[in-house]
């Protein structure tokens, strides 16, 4: 019996053997705090392409070191960086997976405590190895210092910085890309206009909100070429009066449409603090929303955690792909799971674990 969630799919020169994707998730496990991989990160990626899963995003990576969102975080502006993560993407690779890395900026958001292993949270102090945030305008997130508005020249420098990272993930390996505009970061940040006041080409219309990360878009597709599918992270909706809603993504969604995007990994909010009705599924209408009215790829994400409830999302036409988070890190091997659930025969089984599906 056939299922989308086992029906390969193809961008540009990538075929990925199916629609259940692992999305980025900061680890915050770079102890030395260089911005390397470690072997934690060779085995929690390498088990989720062991169990299955068709493609892989590395977690958040810096692209510049102000761009981190903590000193923990992965950076992908060295060749020491590069070269750490080419066994990563070997093994990834070798499993079947489509490996993929997620290039960020963490904006006014950048410079705090990591979400686990301190008690201390909010903005790290200069004196403990923070460092000055750059944003769209002097607004703070709550909680989190204020950030200088950065100016032109520095947008420029951050372009150039996404693009040498870019460079560096195609020499690692890497199957594709996906730029970060999502989430309250960096990208996003000049997005909304909760965030970006500005009133010179960078601000204003939304059409020049969207200005920098065209720009970043532009310049990543420079260096990977025409063959490698590229991402964008966006999310939707602000979830608060007088930010983005789904019609102004649509609309920036059709602006990356014209600048080669492949596809567009849907999330949601976390620019302000905001009241989101959480629950299964909760993302997948805004995913859908893009999809159908630009006619772009998306994948959904959002609490999706069971195999028929993730066959339904592909097969009523919401997504072409589904990205499951906390249900991997529950359970790295949830793709063999669905395959025995929906009762549908993979070739891809690893030999070691065949007695558990049988």
């Amino acid at each position: 019996m056939s299922h989308l969630l086992f029906e390969p799919f193809t961008l540009r020169d990538v075929t990925f053997r199916n629609r259940i994707w692992v999305p980025p998730m900061c680890q915050y496990s770079v102890e030395r705090k260089d911005g390397v991989a470690t072997d934690w990160h060779l085995v929690h990626l390498g088990g989720m392409a062991r169990g299955g899963a068709g493609a892989i995003i590395v977690e958040a990576t810096g692209v510049v070191p102000d761009g981190r969102i903590s000193q923990q975080d992965l950076g992908l502006w060295n060749d020491t960086q590069r070269d750490a993560l080419v066994p990563i993407v070997d093994f990834l690779c070798s499993q079947g997976a489509a490996a993929g890395i997620q290039l960020a900026h963490a904006g006014r958001k950048a410079s705090t405590w990591a979400a686990w292993g301190t008690d201390r949270t909010g903005s790290l102090p200069l004196d403990e190895g923070g460092w000055v945030t750059d944003g769209p305008s002097e607004l703070a997130f709550p909680g989190l210092v204020t950030p200088r508005a950065l100016e032109e020249t520095g947008i420029r420098e951050i372009v150039k910085a996404f693009a040498a990272s870019a460079k560096r993930a195609m020499e690692a390996g890497f199957d594709f890309v996906e730029i970060h505009a999502a989430h309250g970061y960096l990208l996003h940040e000049f997005l909304s206009p909760l965030s970006n006041t500005r009133t010179d080409e960078y601000g204003g219309a939304l059409v020049n909100r969207a200005r920098f990360l065209l720009e970043v878009v532009d310049a990543v597709r420079g260096e990977i070429g025409e063959s490698v599918p590229m991402f964008v992270r966006l999310s939707a909706t602000d979830w608060t009066d007088g930010g983005l809603t789904l019609d102004d993504t649509v609309e920036i969604v059709n602006l990356l449409k014209q600048h080669s995007v492949d596809l567009i990994d849907v999330s949601t909010g976390a620019n302000v603090p905001a009241t989101i009705p959480v629950g299964p599924g909760y993302q997948v209408a805004f995913a859908s929303g893009i999809r159908e009215r630009t006619g772009v790829p998306t994948a959904a994400v959002g609490l999706i955690t069971e195999p028929f409830q993730a066959e339904q999302i592909l097969a009523s036409g919401q997504a072409d792909a589904v990205l499951l988070g906390r249900e991997m890190l529950r359970d790295p091997h949830f793709p063999l799971r669905a395959a025995k659930a929906l009762r549908h025969e993979l070739p891809y089984i690893p030999g070691q674990y065949l007695r558990a599906y049988g």
